[in-house]
């Protein structure tokens, strides 16, 4: 017998009813949520995001960026068919600085190499666009959406959309006075897209928790991960610096800068804050050593989630060394293009598995 049934038979009818009722499954846990599945789909997003760094990478190396001088959101989706669309959009890239700097003379087909990673890359971003609002507008109509996560889903969706306008704000200063792009503008675009992975993962977690238990809450950032992550993130910056103003071939030893930790003659007599971002050899110094102040931040974080999330604390560890591995290897081998997309696969890679620790840490106790 349960425990209303055991009641004694003074009690009222009311109560018993009243006892039975506290037994039913509360209407605020019926609900049509799937957040397991919105998950899954989330960590498919973040996934493609990772593509996209990769193919940018390669897009910024090969010096492909510029080929592409128009921005057609949609009808940009389909690429030259015939000869005669490929040597107009041919003749509008010889309007632009950067062909009379580097490529005077270059042939169709050498343009049509170029042309395919820029396409790629802006495929990419639709592609990602269309992954994200389609089963989004789908989970919402079926209101399988957990509540508390709408506004933070369309929060993502509105920062994808604002990242096409960025990427085309990128371009569009390399195409009248520059003969490349605006290295300050692609370090914003880089991290604009990190931002979107970080948040697209964090939100899958919770998703993934919630699925697990209804009354779980979502994570907070503690502020040792808030400092690693930061870190992180300025370091990733730099990154950014470092392939913007070419600054990876200022100097391909390591770990002295030719003959000195720091060049002679370096910093201009009368510098000032701005060659914090602008000098390619301050760009390269400080990406060389702020990588160790970030990666003990790291490891840090990391034995702080050593119980918690174990696989992932491990990754931390373990991408971080492949990482300064990578880095150095850039260098030593002149930003050798396979060598430098692998360095920022990696650095897309060590950034999922600390937002993962940081997750770990942040997690209330049941």
């Amino acid at each position: 017998m349960g425990p209303c049934m055991s009641l004694p038979s003074l009690v009222k009818r009311g109560a018993r009813a009243t006892c039975l009722s506290m037994l039913q499954p509360s209407p605020k846990f019926m609900t049509q949520a799937r957040p397991l599945a919105l998950a899954r789909w989330l960590w498919v997003v973040a996934g493609l995001i990772v593509v996209m760094v990769v193919v940018g990478g390669i897009t910024r190396l090969t010096e492909s960026g510029l080929s592409i001088t128009e921005w057609k959101p949609v009808t940009g989706a389909v690429p030259p068919l015939s000869e005669a669309e490929w040597r107009l959009a041919f003749e509008q890239y010889k309007q632009i600085p950067e062909y009379e700097a580097f490529n005077r003379g270059m042939t169709l087909a050498g343009f049509k190499a170029i042309y395919f990673w820029e396409y790629v890359h802006r495929l990419l971003g639709r592609v990602i666009g269309l992954a994200f609002a389609l089963p989004l507008a789908w989970f919402w109509i079926k209101r399988q959406i957990p509540a508390g996560y709408k506004p933070r889903l369309l929060a993502l969706l509105a920062l994808g959309g604002l990242q096409g306008a960025i990427g085309w704000w990128m371009v569009a200063s390399g195409l009248s006075v520059r003969t490349d792009v605006s290295h300050l503008r692609l370090t914003v675009h880089l991290l604009t897209a990190l931002v979107i992975l970080a948040g697209v993962a964090w939100t899958a977690l919770d998703l993934q928790r919630l699925g697990r238990d209804p009354l779980a809450s979502a994570a907070r950032l503690t502020p040792l991960a808030m400092v690693a992550l930061v870190l992180l993130f300025v370091q990733l910056g730099y990154g950014a610096l470092t392939a913007g103003l070419n600054a990876g071939h200022a100097f391909d030893s390591w770990p002295l800068m030719g003959d000195s930790l720091f060049p002679a003659g370096g910093l201009p007599a009368g510098a000032g804050g701005a060659e914090m971002v602008d000098n390619p050899v301050v760009v390269q110094f400080v990406h060389r050593w702020l990588a160790f102040i970030a990666g003990a931040a790291l490891l840090a974080l990391a034995w702080r989630a050593r119980q918690a999330m174990r696989p992932a604390a491990l990754a931390v560890a373990g991408l971080l060394v492949l990482q300064i591995a990578l880095g150095v290897a850039t260098l030593w081998t002149g930003v050798r293009i396979d060598v430098a997309v692998w360095h920022q696969l990696n650095a897309a890679l060590l950034l999922l598995a600390s937002v993962l620790t940081a997750h770990a840490v942040g997690r209330p106790r049941p």
